[in-house]
């Protein structure tokens, strides 16, 4: 049976008191955590600081999935190997030497990520996909996470679904992982079509009106239909 990795996004958390948030996840069973480590160039948004980024480490042993979202890729990084990240994921739209970044976090022994904004073509992966450990799917425009305006992609699931087939064709372990708007309604489709990793936030871990465990528990339920369905 294909198993699904939970990566909860910290910036979706409380950001007034993020080491309570992180305990509250540790308690329901959550193993990764998401963060976003973001320019004021490349996205509109800044949620986290980088120092803060950087002492999450410090105060939890849960895996720390990085997704790095900058115009000066290798300076952060650089940051996130430093930091203690378990895994990093950087863009393609503004990294120049894909290969050197994609060595560069290789050789510090954490898994590789390539993230894609929602209309980047699949084309790009053509020569890196067997370099990498998961492709990151953007379903949304990076940075207008709290537009509520901003809807996912009408194309995201013909998305992961090509780059499933991309990946089955050369026989490769990667994974994909799907952010952006990832909620109770849009997982089963996404799972569906190939997704094995999906970011979770305020629409979905963190939605309003349900614990933290509660939600966990209804996406347990959800994921555990999708993925018996699709086994």
């Amino acid at each position: 049976m294909t198993s699904v990795r939970y990566a909860v996004s910290v910036m979706s958390g409380d950001l007034t008191n993020l080491q309570q948030t992180i305990r509250a996840l540790e308690e329901i069973g959550i193993e990764t955590l998401h963060i976003d480590v973001i320019d004021d160039v490349f996205s509109p948004s800044m949620p986290i600081g980088l120092e803060t980024a950087m002492r999450i480490r410090q105060i939890t042993d849960l895996s720390l999935d990085a997704h790095v979202m900058s115009v000066n890729n290798e300076l952060l990084v650089r940051q996130m190997i430093n930091a203690g990240m378990d895994s990093i994921t950087f863009h393609q739209e503004t990294t120049l030497h894909i290969d050197h970044l994609i060595s560069l976090i290789r050789n510090a022994g954490k898994r590789v990520g390539i993230g894609l904004n929602p209309a980047t073509s699949l084309s790009v992966l053509d020569f890196i996909l067997p370099q990498v450990d998961t492709v990151c799917v953007m379903l949304i425009n990076p940075g207008y996470a709290t537009d509520a305006n901003e809807r996912q992609v009408p194309y995201a699931v013909t998305k992961v679904q090509r780059l499933h087939e991309l990946i089955s064709e050369q026989r490769l372990e990667v994974g994909i992982q799907v952010d952006g708007r990832v909620s109770f309604e849009t997982i089963p489709g996404l799972i569906a079509a190939g997704a094995t990793g999906l970011v979770l936030g305020s629409s979905s871990i963190f939605r309003k009106g349900r614990t933290l465990q509660e939600n966990k528990q209804l996406l347990d339920r959800v994921i555990g239909g999708s993925v018996g369905r699709d086994a």
